[in-house]
């Protein structure tokens, strides 16, 4: 049995599926006049980065994109993953009036929700597939000669078995170094010390309308090569710490966790979702900027996890109508909705209703601001915020806890329902 995760919206009554683009089954890949499994074992010989930089690109729009292609091919990877505990199979309703890529969704959030496809027969074939391991399926990228592999957290966050497979042919286990949900990164790492591996875009973020190209491996048809542009930065995601960059090279399921390259063969996003209506690309992919991937899989690297700095609040955008009630000239700050009993905020005085409008120094334009900031702050450090309560000026001094797991946050969230938790985006997305 195999199973694909995707993310779902609704539109004016259209539902409108955003894709973690887990595929299914992958093959072996070939891309270039030179085959895939020879370019692998060229870099691995040298073992080197593969993506240094070509000549500086021009004006026009290249005639072919098939020497970057070549370049950095050989450090893309599929990954395979069997989990572990209940089949995907039993997420998923069934009756004889759906198909069999029908779902249960009522007992998921409204906006978005991610859901299980499930494939295959009905009746007895179904109560087989349900005895057999799930199976989940995306791509990744070498970022290390030693092994390290960049992939999202949904393709690996369930793995009882991780599987990569390299274009040279091979089959590696890879283990689990560690994943952050809130950012949906994750890294994995297989034994050896000359893979091929591409390099991330430190010196400046793509503006609209630059090429990027998306390798990764679409359907289970093996590594692929896709061109578009950017089409749009800064667009929502469903958690508090990642704007996507929006392209319009075409991602489908199997390409979560696969790279974006720029003209220079530089990395700059990892592939994460898609906006569609039919289930297959038109045209609307969102990445993972560079420098959220470049930072986290380092964090992840040295210390297995990602720690955030934690206020203990649900806070809230500022609205037209919350402006006008408090009299406000600007929708900048976050208002606080909610403090959780015995958390920072708490103890340190923070009061329902009060409106933050500076941390330590700098502004607080919105909600999402607040928690980006809240989550530099080390664990222990103070934190100096300045609200406006009751029509007056006050400073606050809270000591940052450590963030919770997204996990326990999102039963956090069930549990003080309809309050949003700290960080969620109450206009657009919810969990």
């Amino acid at each position: 049995m195999q199973s694909n995760k995707l993310k779902t919206l609704a539109s004016s009554g259209l539902a409108v599926v955003a894709m973690a683009l887990s595929g299914v089954a992958i093959y072996s890949t070939q891309a270039g006049a030179q085959t895939g499994a020879a370019r692998a074992e060229a870099a691995r010989e040298a073992g080197k980065a593969v993506n240094t930089p070509a000549p500086a690109p021009t004006s026009v729009a290249p005639a072919s994109f098939a020497d970057i292609v070549q370049r950095v091919a050989p450090a893309v990877v599929s990954i395979d993953v069997e989990e572990k505990g209940p089949t995907r199979a039993a997420y998923v309703h069934r009756g004889d009036d759906q198909d069999d890529e029908g779902g249960d969704l009522d007992s998921l959030p409204p906006q978005l929700r991610r859901f299980f496809e499930q494939r295959g027969g009905r009746g007895q074939q179904d109560q087989q597939q349900d005895q057999e391991p799930a199976r989940a399926a995306g791509s990744g990228f070498f970022i290390s000669r030693d092994g390290y592999i960049v992939t999202n957290n949904h393709v690996v966050e369930n793995a009882a078995k991780i599987t990569v497979k390299t274009t040279d042919d091979q089959e590696l286990p890879a283990k689990l170094v560690g994943r952050d949900p809130a950012t949906d990164l994750a890294v994995i790492k297989v034994e050896g010390a000359s893979f091929p591996y591409v390099s991330f875009e430190d010196k400046g973020k793509p503006r609209v309308g630059d090429w990027v190209i998306a390798v990764g491996n679409p359907f289970g048809l093996g590594g692929t090569a896709t061109a578009g542009i950017v089409s749009a930065l800064t667009r929502p995601s469903d958690g508090p710490y990642v704007d996507y960059m929006q392209i319009d090279a075409p991602i489908n399921r199997g390409n979560s966790g696969g790279p974006s390259f720029d003209m220079n063969g530089r990395v700059v996003g990892v592939n994460s979702a898609i906006y569609t209506p039919s289930g297959g690309s038109v045209g609307i992919g969102f990445d993972i900027p560079a420098d959220v991937v470049q930072k986290v899989s380092h964090t992840l690297i040295d210390h297995g996890k990602v720690v955030r700095g934690y206020l203990g609040a649900s806070i809230q955008g500022i609205t037209p109508d919350v402006a006008e009630s408090m009299g406000l000239k600007s929708k900048k700050g976050a208002l606080v909705a909610q403090v959780t009993p015995d958390g920072p905020a708490a103890k340190g005085g923070l009061q329902t209703g009060d409106l933050v409008t500076k941390i330590d120094g700098h502004e607080v334009s919105s909600q999402t601001d607040l928690t980006r900031q809240v989550a530099l702050v080390s664990p222990g450090q103070d934190m100096h915020l300045t609200v406006l309560r009751d029509g007056r000026t006050q400073e606050v001094t809270i000591k940052s806890g450590e963030r919770p797991s997204e996990e326990a946050l999102a039963r956090n969230d069930q549990d003080e329902q309809p309050q949003q938790g700290e960080g969620r985006r109450g206009d657009r997305f919810g969990r």
